[in-house]
């Protein structure tokens, strides 16, 4: 049964189904095209077989900075994005498994340094387009789904 596309609020909690991270508070951010997740830092590393990889360094709840989780994920390449200030830079793209609400889809993201920013996480058109339509007005308009 095809319920159509789901409204959420400008901002929601989004589960990284792969990660240990639960509940992150997401910008529904509908003024940018790709999607972004905050890093304390990052490393790169590319592998004996050519491929690259990213070890991520994560707050995993702002009210407790020595929570830190460390992941390692494949970068499917680097790319150049225009920042908030509108500097280009470049950044290594990744796909990650989110779960918001009740639709869990494959997502391509951005990873930079967000510790300047309200949300460590924006969620852009792309990673929005065909399963949600975003009310300005309203948020967190989905439930936990566990």
């Amino acid at each position: 049964m095809d319920r159509g596309p789901l409204v959420i609020g400008w901002k929601e909690y989004v589960e990284f189904v792969d990660w240990p991270l639960r509940r992150v508070k997401a910008k529904i951010d509908t003024g940018a095209r790709t999607s972004a997740l905050g890093v304390l830092s990052y490393g790169l590393r590319e592998e004996p077989t050519g491929a690259k990889t990213a070890t991520l360094r994560l707050a995993l709840d702002r009210r407790h900075p020595e929570r830190i989780a460390e992941i390692v994920t494949p970068v499917a390449r680097m790319v150049v994005v225009s920042n908030s200030s509108g500097m280009r830079e470049q950044r290594p793209l990744i796909e990650a498994t989110l779960r918001i609400g009740p639709v869990t889809k494959r997502v391509r993201l951005t990873i930079t340094n967000r510790s300047g920013m309200r949300f460590g996480m924006i969620l852009g058109r792309k990673a929005l387009e065909g399963d949600f339509i975003v009310d300005v007005a309203r948020k967190y308009l989905l439930k936990k789904t566990r």
